[in-house]
């Protein structure tokens, strides 16, 4: 690929920008290593934190997004002989006060599949004569083979803060390792609204970390449940979206929520599930006392019992937007792979976590089974599952958690059983839970001493909202686990080795009009970092008793499969009937 850097890198650049670098670095101590940033002063604009996204064509424009300690005069990127000035977009955190500052490059006018360098600075930048450097590739135009990685729940390596550890930043250099085009964070990102006090530090340390990855390649994440924060905006996305700039959606007040964006033959679709899920299980307060803000935060006491509960905020535009663009993809006879990415799960058979939601069943797995959704990604449970493809739905098939009457879950069916290695998609949906980015919370055996192979028993699923509730503790609230259970007939293969790992894919377009095209999926797995967790029983996960646990860089093979679909430019595509249901 052609090489248009503009700008040199030395040696301090180019071990802060390459996984090598945040390797030879973790193996001495990752928490520490990961977080390490220098000291800031009154009028300091020096970027950090710095990160790429795609622009609205991957092949053509990205984005560079930095923060800096204080305000930056005249931030820039400059880029071959071209100065791109940033977007200044700043906001005051609603609990502590704090103003986080961040900027935003928008970089049009390249040239598919080609390497360029670019630099960030400021007025007021302590690096100045020697601002941080980078590279990045655009995107390949046309049917072009690409690799791309995903995980989700990823955190910070600061353990300082709740549900971080030190993995976080060993899977920040596994994504170097794997040298993907761009990477997918399935949300979840650093766990802040676990941290009211300190939102926008737990947001820094993030963004530290993930430099060593973020600015070489664009991560594009999604929201989680955890990205929603008291004080911060109507859905508590406001440290989230004044970070990140993404690909347009059209919808006015709900852009960067949800987006889409094309990589040669594949369609990627990302999506805020907080907008259709049963689930509570964003920002909260058990109790008994209130959530105080810093004084002059300008925000309220949030009383005990308080959560945010965003089912429906879009009033539907989400889902319409959704039908759209899945719609325009299957018409399009150049794409031919549709990959959608949320956080929550529709096919989870995790032990002791979140399990599946019945409302994404509702609300998308019927387009997803219209338009032949290939692969779903996820994060919220916090390990691996895939699924077998599925189409349609059980009826009959849950049972309510307590008493044993039958519940409606919509169970996906699957369209085989047989785990040949080798699927279909255009027959039916894969689903991928990777919540195995590095958070520090329970991660889940998926059944201790188990194969981790075929159907499981007792999958847990949301039907209805778990609002808090009072407990028997005055003033203290709870929220309830999933309502419902069923046997996970969908459920192929899990890892019951660790709750740590990352999902590699490598799209083959394939060589022939109408021939076949493939994407080879590789699941990596950290075995022996678990974190010990003695109130959840024992160690949290699985391993010999008493085996020592750490974070570790050794990413090893768990499983390899494939996905194989004719191409669309021979093949005449009609619109599926909806989901179908079959009695159990």
């Amino acid at each position: 690929m052609p090489d248009d850097s503009g700008a040199g890198l030395s040696r301090r650049q180019v071990l802060a920008a390459s996984g090598s670098g945040l390797l030879a670095a973790t193996t001495v101590g990752p928490a520490r290593a990961g977080t390490a940033r220098r000291q800031s002063h009154p009028g300091d604009g020096t970027p950090e934190q710095i990160h790429l996204t795609w622009g609205d064509d991957p092949a053509s424009s990205v984005v560079v997004s930095w923060a800096s300690p204080d305000q930056a005069k005249r931030p820039r990127v400059r880029i071959g002989q071209r100065v791109i000035p940033a977007e200044e977009r700043a906001y005051t955190d609603g609990l502590n006060g704090q103003i986080t500052w961040t900027y935003h490059a928008r970089i049009p006018g390249l040239r598919p599949g080609a390497t360029y360098g670019y630099a960030v600075t400021a007025e007021n930048d302590d690096n100045a004569a020697d601002p941080f450097s980078a590279t990045f590739t655009t995107a390949p135009e046309g049917r072009a083979a690409f690799r791309f990685t995903s995980f989700g729940d990823l955190g910070t390596p600061n353990t300082k803060w709740v549900a971080s550890y030190g993995q976080a930043a060993y899977a920040v250099g596994a994504v170097e390792l794997f040298q993907p085009l761009f990477h997918l964070l399935n949300g979840d990102l650093c766990y802040a609204s676990l941290n009211p006090a300190a939102q926008p530090e737990v947001w820094r340390d993030f963004g530290s970390n993930n430099q060593a990855s973020a600015a070489n390649r664009p991560w594009m994440p999604v929201p989680g449940d955890q990205e929603i924060e008291f004080g911060n905006g109507p859905q508590g996305l406001t440290s989230y979206l004044t970070r990140y700039t993404l690909p347009a959606n059209g919808l006015g007040q709900f852009e960067g929520r949800w987006y889409s964006f094309r990589i040669g033959s594949a369609l990627f679709v990302s999506l805020s599930a907080n907008d259709v899920v049963y689930q509570d299980a964003g920002a909260f307060v058990p109790g008994p006392a209130a959530l105080t803000p810093a004084a002059g935060a300008g925000s309220p006491p949030v009383p005990a019992g308080t959560s945010l509960y965003l089912r429906g905020y879009s009033g539907g535009a989400q889902t319409r937007w959704l039908e759209a663009t899945l719609a325009a993809a299957r018409r399009d006879t150049s794409i031919d792979w549709i990959i959608a990415q949320m956080h929550h799960c529709a096919c989870s058979s995790l032990g002791h976590g979140n399990g599946s939601d019945l409302g994404i069943r509702e609300e998308w797995l019927p387009l997803f089974d219209k338009y032949e959704v290939d692969l779903v990604l996820c994060g919220h449970d916090h390990g691996y599952e895939r699924s077998f493809p599925v189409r349609g739905f059980d009826v009959g098939s849950g049972a309510d958690s307590v008493t044993g009457a039958p519940a409606d879950t919509r169970r996906p069916r699957p369209v085989t059983t047989v785990d040949s290695g080798v699927f279909d998609t255009s027959q039916g949906t894969v689903h991928l839970v990777l919540g195995c980015g590095g958070t520090d919370a329970n991660p889940d055996p998926y059944g201790a001493g188990g194969t981790g192979r075929g159907p499981a028993s007792g999958a847990k699923v949301f039907t209805r909202a778990n609002r808090p509730a009072a407990t028997a503790t005055p003033g203290v609230y709870a929220r309830a686990a999933a309502d419902a259970v069923e046997d996970a007939t969908w459920s192929a293969r899990r890892d019951t080795a660790t709750g740590y790992g990352i999902a590699v894919f490598d799209v083959n377009p394939g060589t022939e009009a109408g021939g076949q095209t493939s994407v080879t999926v590789g699941h990596y797995h950290a075995v022996g970092a678990d974190p010990v967790h003695p109130a959840a029983g024992g160690s949290g996960t699985l391993g010999a008793p008493g085996a020592p646990r750490r974070p570790t860089d050794d990413y090893t093979l768990f499983e390899t499969f494939t996905l194989v679909r004719p191409r669309s430019d021979g093949r005449r595509w009609h619109a599926k009937r909806s989901s179908s249901a079959i009695s159990s």
